[in-house]
């Protein structure tokens, strides 16, 4: 499996019991296993997620935007 594969994949599993959609960044944070302690830092998803992406329907909408983003 690919890193690309395997972030996408974490991402996917760790928001697999969030409620969809999710409306802000803040949401998503919450939705998290670890919230804003998310292997991924909150700055870092801040950074790669915009305003026009919400709302966000499903886990793997937001893990293709954050791996296309992170340029994986």
């Amino acid at each position: 499996m690919s890193v690309k594969e395997e972030i996408h994949s974490e991402i996917v599993g760790g928001l697999a019991d969030a409620t969809f959609p999710i409306n802000t960044p803040e949401d998503l944070l919450a939705a998290m296993p670890a919230g804003p302690d998310a292997a991924c830092q909150t700055e870092d998803v801040r950074k790669l997620i915009k305003a026009e992406d919400f709302p966000i329907e499903s886990a793997k909408q937001i893990a293709d935007i954050l791996v296309e983003r992170a340029g994986l």
